[in-house]
């Protein structure tokens, strides 16, 4: 399963550079020797050949690149990637589908949603309820421990 990691937002200059937009805090993606696709699939393979960052985004050019009209023929797709193994890391997609118990070992839901919100990430339990990310205190094997403030079941 590939992750969504960005979209290219336009075409940059003469040389083949195209104007990244992360949607990942993680600039490895966009590193030198980095591989992309333009698809979900992962049919379409891009390596990322050279990036810098520009104003909040990523000035990258991929491998065959070498020119305006190259860069231009590549549309302004999503971009995509493997998922990074990390253990201590709570990624969102592995969120999704995941029950929630609160820190008394009450079920309080299944996770339908993450929501991306100013303050913190939300997710969205199918009973209705949000809880923000930054109460989840472990999240493996499809659950996800939360301990939130009083009252936060009875809103």
């Amino acid at each position: 399963m590939l992750l969504e990691v960005g979209k290219v937002v336009r075409v940059h200059g003469l040389k083949g550079e195209v104007v990244v937009d992360l949607s990942t805090n993680i600039d490895e993606r966009v590193a030198v020797g980095s591989v992309l696709y333009s698809d979900p699939d992962g049919e379409t393979k891009l390596v990322v050949v050279t990036s810098r960052p520009h104003q909040n985004r990523w000035l990258v050019r991929f491998e065959s690149m070498v020119d305006r009209t190259a860069a231009e023929a590549l549309g302004r797709p999503r971009l995509y990637a493997e998922p990074i193994d990390d253990a201590e890391a709570i990624w969102v997609h592995e969120l999704f589908g995941a029950l929630v118990v609160d820190a008394d070992g009450i079920e309080r839901g299944t996770v339908s949603e993450v929501l991306d919100s100013p303050a913190s990430e939300l997710l969205v339990l199918d009973t209705g309820h949000l809880v923000p990310l930054d109460f989840v205190v472990s999240s493996n094997d499809g659950r996800v421990i939360v301990e939130v403030p009083d009252g936060l079941w009875e809103l």
